[in-house]
C-alpha cells in the first residue's frame, strides 16, 4: 500500500467518526475539498462506495462499515505504538484527550493541568466538555471524568476528588412566608427549578438518601433549564427551590444569598473518577496526567 493511501484511510475514519466532511477537515487541519478529493480517489481504487453523502449528513455504507471494523483496532494499535515511542524521549511528550463535565473540568481537572503543562511543555491536553455520557473508545479519548455512579464497564477507574454532596437550596425571598420542606415529599407543594438531562432528554429526578433509605422525587415548577448556572441564577432571584452539587452554591450559602434545606437528606456519595480502557497501554504523558489528578486522602 502506498503512503498516500494510508493517509486516505485515516481521512476516511475521521469523516466516519465526525459524520461530517466539514468537522473532519477541521479536525485534520486540511481543506474540505482536499479531503473530499482524497476519499473519492480511495473509493475509485477500491471500486466501492464507502460513504453515503446527503446535504445534511454523511454515513458509511455497508462496505464502509466493514472497513471501519478493520481499521479502528489497527489505528488504535498504531496510536499506542507511537505513544510508546515517547518513552525514548528525555521528557514525556504527547497529547492527552479527556472528556468531562463542566463542573469537574473547573473544580478538579483545570487546577491539575494548569500545574502539569507549566512543568511539562511537551505535553498537550485537550479537554472536551460534554453534558452527557460519551463512549470514550469510539470517540478516541484517552480518558473520561465522571461521577463514580456513572462509570462505564470494563474501565480502570481512579478517584480524583473527595466525596460530594447534593444540596436543595432556595433564596430567603422565596422561602419567606412558606412552609419549609421537612421531607423530599414536601417538595410537591413548592415551585422547583428543574434540569433537562442532555443524554436522555428527560427531567432529572431529585435523589435523596437518609439512614440508608433512598428516595427519587419528580418535581414540578415553572422553569426548566439544561444549564446549571441558569438554575443557580433562578434560585438566587427567588423563582423556587433548586437541586445541584453543593459545590456549585457554596459561596452563595456562605453569604446567605441561598439557604440549604433538607440537608439531612443529602448524604455524601462517591466523587469524580478518571476512567480509561483497561486494554489500552497508557503513554508516559497520560501517566503524568493521571498522577497529577489522583486524589490523595
Amino acid at each position: 500500500m502506498r503512503r498516500e493511501e494510508l493517509g486516505s484511510l485515516a481521512m476516511f475514519m475521521a469523516v466516519a467518526d465526525e459524520g461530517s466532511f466539514t468537522k473532519a477537515a477541521g479536525k485534520l487541519g486540511i481543506s474540505q475539498s482536499a479531503l473530499s478529493h482524497s476519499l473519492r480517489r480511495l473509493e475509485a481504487r477500491l471500486g466501492l462506495r464507502l460513504l453515503t453523502r446527503t446535504t445534511r449528513s454523511v454515513a458509511p455504507t455497508l462496505a464502509g462499515e466493514r472497513l471501519i471494523e478493520t481499521l479502528r483496532p489497527a489505528l488504535e494499535e498504531i496510536d499506542q505504538k507511537l505513544a510508546a515511542l515517547a518513552e525514548l524521549r528525555d521528557r514525556p511528550a504527547g497529547t492527552v484527550r479527556i472528556t468531562t463535565s463542566s463542573h469537574a473540568a473547573r473544580a478538579v481537572l483545570w487546577p491539575a493541568i494548569d500545574r502539569l503543562t507549566a512543568e511539562n511543555p511537551d505535553i498537550n491536553v485537550e479537554v472536551n466538555i460534554e453534558g452527557g455520557l460519551v463512549d470514550i473508545v469510539a470517540e478516541r479519548y484517552d480518558a473520561g471524568i465522571r461521577l463514580g455512579e456513572r462509570l462505564e464497564q470494563d474501565m480502570i477507574a481512579v478517584p480524583i476528588s473527595p466525596r460530594l454532596r447534593m444540596a436543595a437550596v432556595a433564596s430567603p425571598l422565596y422561602l419567606n412566608g412558606k412552609t419549609i420542606p421537612e421531607t423530599p415529599y414536601d417538595l410537591a407543594h413548592h415551585n422547583c427549578i428543574n434540569l433537562r438531562l442532555p443524554t436522555s432528554g428527560g427531567l432529572y429526578s431529585w435523589e435523596f438518601e437518609r439512614d440508608g433509605k433512598e428516595i427519587r422525587v419528580k418535581t414540578q415548577g415553572q422553569l426548566v433549564f439544561n444549564d446549571i448556572n441558569l438554575i443557580v441564577e433562578a434560585a438566587l432571584t427567588g423563582h423556587g427551590i433548586a437541586f445541584m452539587l453543593e459545590d456549585h452554591v457554596k459561596d452563595h450559602l456562605s453569604s446567605g444569598a441561598l439557604v440549604q434545606i433538607l440537608e439531612e437528606w443529602c448524604e455524601p456519595f462517591d466523587g469524580y473518577y478518571l476512567y480509561y480502557p483497561s486494554r489500552r497501554q497508557p503513554s508516559p504523558a497520560f501517566n503524568l496526567v493521571l498522577d497529577a489528578l489522583r486524589y490523595k486522602v
